[in-house]
């Protein structure tokens, strides 16, 4: 399946640069591994496309609403961060 999604121009040009290599979304879709990201630069100012787009394989998919590894007020208190690793 191919999956279209909006991306900020840092985030994408992070991508382009092979800096980025993970989306955090929001689960309200369905995405498996396998399946085509086709990501295209939105520039929120605008509110339109800027013409940049790439496409990427996705190689794995966590979703996290069931994971329980720490309390909500340690989510509260310290947040979430990505790490991504090659």
């Amino acid at each position: 399946m191919k999956i279209e999604k909006k991306v900020l121009p840092q985030y994408f040009q992070a991508i382009i640069d092979g800096k980025k290599k993970y989306e955090l979304r929001l689960a309200d879709f369905e995405i498996n591994p396998g399946d085509t990201l086709w990501l295209r630069e939105w520039d929120k100012d605008a509110k339109d496309y800027t013409g940049r787009e790439i496409e990427k394989e996705v190689s794995y998919v966590v979703k996290t609403k069931d994971t329980q590894f720490w309390t909500e007020e340690e989510v509260n208190k310290f947040g979430y961060q990505i790490i991504s690793f090659e």
